[in-house]
């Protein structure tokens, strides 16, 4: 009995870690060509770059601030697949909240000029999207919280 107790707390713990999404680049031209009123704030990143861990608190605030309108924080990492249990592990370290997503396309040269057709490829790297108001506004840089909120206000105010 106390074994078949430990499994089910086990199976249970399991399933309640937060997990990325594996996505392709087709799923997120979904997003990204989306005619909504939803204002989709996409970050790239990767667990391996210190500035974009440094500015995830940022994101975590807006995701917490914005939770109840039209304001949607994607993490997309760009972790390679074989990482993914390195990346589940660093979700819950970190104990993120907003939806993470790894993107699963190795070649880089074919996709990155479908998020932005003057990104270099260096991350971090943010894209503010709100596809019923037609605004694509795309930043190759870090952000900290304020800087970031006040450009955010800027589109929904």
């Amino acid at each position: 009995m106390k074994n078949f107790t430990f499994l089910i707390l086990v199976v249970f713990y399991t399933g309640c870690l937060a997990q990325a999404k594996i996505i392709k680049i087709a799923d997120l031209q979904a997003i990204t060509k989306n005619k909504s009123d939803t204002l989709y704030v996409i970050n790239f990143w990767a667990t391996w770059c210190k500035p974009c861990v440094q500015e995830l608190p940022a994101f975590e605030k807006l995701n917490v601030q914005y939770q109840n309108q039209k304001v949607k924080v994607l993490l997309i990492s760009l972790d390679f697949k074989k990482e993914l249990p390195k990346l589940n592990k660093f979700i819950n370290d970190k104990h993120l909240i907003s939806s993470v997503m790894l993107l699963d396309e190795p070649n880089y040269n074919n996709w990155i000029p479908m998020i932005d057709k003057d990104w270099s490829g260096s991350i971090p790297a943010t894209l503010l999207i709100l596809g019923g108001k037609q605004i694509h506004q795309f930043y190759e840089q870090a952000f900290e919280y304020e800087e970031l909120n006040t450009l955010i206000l800027k589109i929904i105010n």
